[in-house]
């Protein structure tokens, strides 16, 4: 007899995730990611799972709120490879999708666009809906959460859409430093990326036209300043955010 869904509700929950919902592929939809058939032809249903972002998004310290972030990246990445094991157990096949990279990267996506949106994905399983912020609103953890996703073949039932929870106070648009989220329904991904990652890939390519330009003595002065070593920790730690306004000010998130 095939798992249920309460039964795979209860292995995710005991993996260590906070909330799991369920959407049916066809109720599935994503204005730029590709068609889950591109990745997973006999794709029937996902296992989406939410998990809370802890307060450590909300320190001045962008180290710590990184730190944070890193912590939990790698918590669900296990949580998530636990319940795909349960299920393939179970005769399931699976695939499961992180809560980042990889990415398709190139100018095209420009390492933006996942193969699954996990907002999408949450929302098709009633684990929120969008706010103001453009980021995923879910009824017990507001927009302190991450989702990760298990693409199945085992038939399962989407799960009832979640309620809206913004409540339109503005503090995400007020927050942002560049003003990406000016205009609504709309997030302008590079004036993002620009501030909130300013030690990736643009950055380096930047630092080192430079440094290459420089003479003997102006290398020796960029190689001590701290910018350069910030590039440098970014080379082994990956995405590298500076900034979790839209986040960490976001009402719904500082009510859970």
């Amino acid at each position: 007899m095939p798992i249920t869904k309460t039964e795979v509700r209860d292995a995710a929950l005991d993996a260590g995730a906070d909330y799991v919902g369920f959407a049916a592929a066809g109720d599935y939809e994503s204005p730029q990611s590709p068609d889950l058939s591109s990745i997973f032809p006999g794709v029937r249903s996902l296992v989406v799972m939410a998990f809370r972002e802890l307060s450590s998004c909300a320190s001045p310290n962008m180290r710590v709120a990184m730190s944070g972030r890193l912590d939990l990246m790698n918590f669900t990445r296990s949580c998530t490879y636990q319940v795909a094991r349960t299920l393939e157990k179970e005769g399931a096949t699976v695939m499961a999708v992180p809560v980042s990279y990889p990415l398709e990267m190139g100018m095209e996506t420009k390492g933006v666009i996942g193969d699954v949106s996990l907002r999408h994905a949450a929302v098709a399983a009633g684990l929120g809906d969008f706010g103001r912020n453009n980021l995923v609103l879910h009824p017990g953890l507001g927009s302190r959460v991450v989702f990760t996703a298990i693409l199945t073949d085992l038939k399962l039932s989407s799960d009832e859409p979640a309620e809206s929870i913004c409540d339109e106070c503005g503090d995400c648009v007020d927050n942002c430093p560049v003003g990406a989220l000016d205009q609504e329904g709309r997030t302008e991904v590079m004036a993002c990326l620009k501030n909130s990652q300013p030690y990736g890939v643009a950055a380096n390519i930047k630092f080192w036209a430079k440094y290459g330009a420089a003479d003997a003595e102006e290398r020796v002065e960029m190689l001590k300043d701290p910018h350069f070593w910030r590039l440098y920790q970014a080379g082994f730690i990956g995405f590298q955010y500076f900034c979790f306004n839209c986040m960490a000010t976001c009402s719904a998130g500082r009510d859970t």
